[in-house]
């Protein structure tokens, strides 16, 4: 048990029985050390913001939030409360979970775990009457803890009682009544929410009686007559023309069956889950005869609340579409309903982290025995498990006898997969478990070379389309794959389209094999030929000519994927002698072989234009994150830039260095344009006076610049004394009389064509750079430092406009302003400037600006909210996933969640195992950049939107936005214009 640490006043009375343990407040602490009275409101405006990431204050009133955030305090203690105690002061949990035990004696020995407090549940409600607490919470972990007096928590709750009720676990005192407090608060959000789903099927009935009113009429079918029916197909397609949140004609069912499930909408047979076919279904109101029709007021307020009820159910359909699914019988599921199960259990916790290599996920077909299960009965120590369980929803204790509560599983954790391998007695879904298992043995073929395997394929479950098997590779040596794709590549096409396999291992085989390599071992699989006409006649003549027509076959197919190669690595090969002298090599040896042997003719032009290929080394400007206005051109690894150094007194220096220079090669110019022989530390301070010292062997240090970052380069002695330069700290007048005039469709298209030219300079090989680490490749990922400091740029352009604008009226019309940029992007399929403006709004120094949101009108809110709902992190971005899915190239997309999403697979999977290459995990990353190539597959078309008169002050505008990138400044910016409320 964690030493006992009581709080404040608590301690006091038993302060010579128990061992303090606190942690001292620093200043990192979520919420200010500092007594209520001397917080800033830069302190207020950072509690504020950690709260709204707790999951359960984000539906208190952002005047209740305000309220705690200047009465709370921040524990980050290691604690008990005993049962028994009188308490002074209520808390919520912030991080860390806690377990809540009751004792039938006075004995805290007998005391029986009842349930887990995770983040987001609260405990200390007694204090409203004085009572004794009737349960012992004990720390299961260090935990952080918010924590209100009681003085103070009696006032909040005699004004806020109706919000705060469901943080109080309802009904009131279940917790020291010594009830499960999961469960009463499970209970109390389903009824919350059952209230939403009631409102929500009312306003759906106005609004479709409002907008298109035939729909709910009375239907003959077979000689019956059904009152005042809906089918299903017209309510998906009135759902889908509604709102773009409803993403697909699956996501409008669900949002139908979350009804259905309610009972505000019914089947008129009373069937349990919606279809999408010629179906009747019947709104609860339209139950009853002469149900009277809605009134004007209530179609009006019906058509106010249609585009949140939308959202809501938009959020929550997925859901329900997944337990439809669920509840089917196995033999019932369609293909759609498969790969719906099959998507979503892929993004649980439990299987997220496994590869086919290595892991239990079975060909889609396996998929039809997966069952949903409501479980609220316990599985007891000792008795026999027959099925595999994941947790969709909800949360268990693990108990066993003798030491009580031994951990607590939450959504995505699994268990019971332990007894069903270990145990002898099997049910049928433990068979089908084991046949998985012995299927997925089966399917695998095994290459070994001295015992040792060095190559493992798995059988496909399509067959190739001559009707062979096909295998694809799970693992294997470098060597033995690239044998593999060799011998296995087809001959029929074109090198500029090859098997999805063949160009993963060439996308991807610089993380397991260099170049180096890579050009050696293909060029011994380029083999011998005859070298005159006369050999190969007598060959022709004789029974060797099959080895030559395999050797024939042989050289095509080495061609056909070194011109891949060529065309991927494009202009990076030219920085490679390896690379350039096997091309010299490789077109040598076609050259004199195309004179004998036809076949290879084709190849001729396409290696000669790769070998003559020239690139000229660039001079790039490179000052303190200044564009020119030009036409962007890629970076590449071999170009020079004109990088500017500071010193400690703000003078400067200009170095010219190669672009992955390291940070060794920058300071040792610097040394030499100073003439200085002191050892200097190269240092990125940022607008904040925040300092980063680079090291030596970091490439491409100027690419890590922040907005307004600076580089300097000092003595060690000199490092307390570097302060930001005056130009750091951004504009001290926004700039919206300047743009204000500018159409916002203009600005969007100006900001996509410029934000196109940045995404297009990114090489490929920069995501994996970025991903694997740019040091061990020494390459740099300048283009891609660039576009994602775009995305930072914009963000904060918004948040700078904001909060340099004084007048109310302005702020409210530049408000408007960004949400139509934001829409015209969208528009222009600009995801990602879409993403940075929303965001920008979504700032604590703009999100706390109630007056100013309180002007806005309700038409740009609605707009705003939908917006806002794409940025929805719930189910893995499972909005914005949807959004993508709908558009067709070109597209920018977001690029933080793309990096997200390989970063996930590089950290989630090794690399080797069993000294051999994980290529499940090479082709998983492959994807996600094949999707970057997907959003560039087609080309922008700069005449999709007819720009102004002014179009060249527009461009010029949006290539040099002016920002603040201090957040500490922005929010002190943002109490000068709306000072919090008293």
């Amino acid at each position: 048990m964690p030493t006992a640490i009581h709080s404040h006043r608590e301690q006091n009375s038993r302060e010579t029985q128990s061992k303090a343990h606190t942690h001292t407040h620093t200043l990192t602490s979520p919420i200010s050390p500092c007594r209520p009275a001397e917080r800033s409101g830069e302190d207020v405006d950072i509690i504020l913001s950690r709260l709204k990431g707790v999951k359960a204050f984000q539906r208190f009133h952002p005047s209740l939030l305000l309220q705690i955030c200047s009465c709370a305090f921040y524990e980050y203690l290691e604690k008990v409360f005993r049962q028994g105690d009188i308490g002074t002061s209520w808390y919520a949990v912030l991080s860390g979970s806690l377990d809540v035990k009751v004792s039938e004696t006075a004995n805290h020995q007998d005391a029986v775990a009842i349930c887990t407090l995770g983040i987001g549940t609260a405990f200390g409600e007694s204090i409203l009457d004085n009572t004794p607490r009737h349960a012992t919470i004990v720390s299961r972990e260090t935990s952080e803890l918010l924590r209100i007096e009681q003085r103070e928590f009696k006032s909040l709750w005699e004004k806020y009682r109706q919000c705060m009720a469901g943080l109080l676990a309802p009904p009131y005192g279940a917790m020291e009544s010594g009830s499960n407090n999961d469960l009463v608060w499970l209970l109390w959000k389903l009824g919350v929410q059952s209230e939403k789903l009631q409102r929500g099927g009312k306003v759906m009935r106005n609004a479709i009686l409002s907008r298109a009113p035939h729909m709910i009429r009375d239907r003959k079918y077979h000689l019956k007559t059904y009152r005042q029916c809906c089918v299903g197909t017209e309510l998906v397609d009135w759902l889908v023309q509604q709102s773009t949140c409803v993403h697909t004609r699956s996501h409008a069912v669900g949002m139908w069956q979350a009804l259905l499930e309610e009972g505000v909408l019914n089947h008129v047979d009373q069937e349990l889950g919606f279809q999408d076919k010629y179906l009747f279904y019947r709104f609860l109101d339209d139950e009853e005869e002469d149900t009277p029709l809605p009134s004007e007021e209530e179609k009006r307020e019906s058509e106010e609340e249609l585009p949140e009820t939308i959202l809501f159910l938009a959020q929550i359909g997925p859901d329900a579409l997944l337990r439809m699914i669920l509840r089917k019988p196995p033999g019932q599921r369609t293909g759609d309903d498969l790969e719906i199960i099959y998507d979503e259990l892929l993004h649980i916790k439990a299987l997220s982290h496994l590869s086919n290599t290595v892991s239990l996920i079975p060909p889609l077909q396996h998929w039809t025995h997966v069952k949903l299960s409501l479980l609220l009965p316990v599985f007891n120590q000792g008795e026999e498990g027959t099925s595999w369980y994941i947790i969709q929803k909800g949360s268990v204790n693990v108990v066993i006898y003798g030491k009580g509560v031994v951990c607590t599983l939450h959504e995505g954790d699994d268990f019971g997969k332990l007894a069903l391998v270990t145990d002898s007695a099997r049910a049928a879904s433990i068979e089908d478990f084991n046949r998985i298992l012995r299927d997925v043995e089966a399917n695998t073929v095994r290459l070994k070379e001295h015992e040792q395997a060095v190559l493992v394929l798995e059988k496909s479950p399509r067959a190739s389309t001559l009707g062979n098997i096909k295998y694809t590779v799970m693992s294997g040596t470098p060597e033995k794959i690239l044998d593999h794709f060799l011998e296995t590549m087809r001959m029929d096409t074109h090198h500029a389209d090859p098997d999805p396999a063949v160009d993963d291992f060439v996308l991807m085989h610089c993380v397991f094999m260099p170049n180096s390599q890579f050009c050696q071992l293909l060029m011994a699989q380029y083999p011998f030929s005859p070298s005159n006409f006369l050999l190969f006649h007598s060959i022709l003549l004789s029974s060797r000519f099959l080895p030559l027509l395999y050797a024939v076959t042989s050289k095509r197919r080495v061609l056909n994927l070194a011109l891949r190669w060529a065309a991927v690595h494009a202009h990076h090969l030219q920085e490679e002698q390896a690379a350039l002298t096997f091309l010299e090599e490789l077109y040598g040896s076609v050259s004199s072989d195309s004179r004998i042997l036809r076949a290879l003719k084709d190849f001729v032009p396409d290696l000669e234009k790769v070998v003559k290929l020239q690139y000229k080394v660039l001079l790039r400007e490179f000052s303190n994150g200044d564009e020119r206005l030009a036409k962007k051109q890629p970076i590449r690894n071999c170009d020079e830039i004109l990088l500017k150094v500071y010193c400690s007194d703000h003078t400067y220096t200009t170095i010219r260095v190669a672009v992955a220079a390291t940070g060794r090669e920058v300071t040792s110019a610097v040394a030499d344009k100073l003439a200085s022989s002191d050892d200097l530390l190269l240092v990125h301070l940022s607008s904040a006076g925040e300092k980063q010292m680079l090291k030596p062997n970091d490439v491409s240090v100027f690419s890590t610049l922040s907005i307004n970052g600076r580089m300097f380069a000092c003595p060690r002695d000199q490092l307390n004394a570097l302060t930001p330069l005056p130009d750091q700290e951004g504009p001290s007048a926004g700039s919206m009389s300047s743009f204000e005039l500018m159409s916002s469709k203009d600005l969007a298209y100006q900001m996509t064509l410029y934000d196109w030219e940045l995404f297009s300079c990114v090489h490929e090989h920069e995501l994996l750079y970025h991903t694997f680490g740019r040091q061990s490749f020494r390459r740099t990922t300048a283009n891609l430092d660039l576009f994602l400091r775009r995305f930072n740029q914009v963000q904060l352009w918004v948040v700078t406009e904001v909060c340099l604008c004084g007048q109310l009226s302005k702020r409210v019309q530049l408000l408007k302003k960004f949400i139509k940029i934001a829409a015209h992007c969208r528009e222009f399929k600009n995801l990602n400037s879409f993403f940075a403006i929303i965001m920008g709004m979504s700032n604590p120094a703009v999100s706390r600006l109630t007056q100013t949101w309180e002007k806005l009108p309700s038409k740009f809110k609605k707009f705003y909210a939908e917006f806002e709902s794409m940025m929805d992190p719930s189910r893995n971005h499972r909005a914005y996933r949807l959004t993508v899915t709908k558009i067709e190239p070109p597209i920018i997309p977001f690029m933080p969640l793309l990096l997200k999403d390989m970063t996930f697979s590089h950290e989630g999977n090794k690399t080797f195992i069993d000294n051999m290459v994980n290529f499940e995990k090479i082709r998983m990353i492959a994807n996600t950049i094949r999707a970057v190539r997907h959003c560039r597959s087609q080309p922008f078309n700069p005449e999709v939107c007819q720009p102004n008169k002014n179009h060249a002050e527009v461009r010029g505008y949006v290539r040099k936005l002016c920002v603040i990138d201090n957040q500490r400044t922005l929010t002190t910016l943002s109490y000068r214009l709306e000072p919090r409320r008293t």
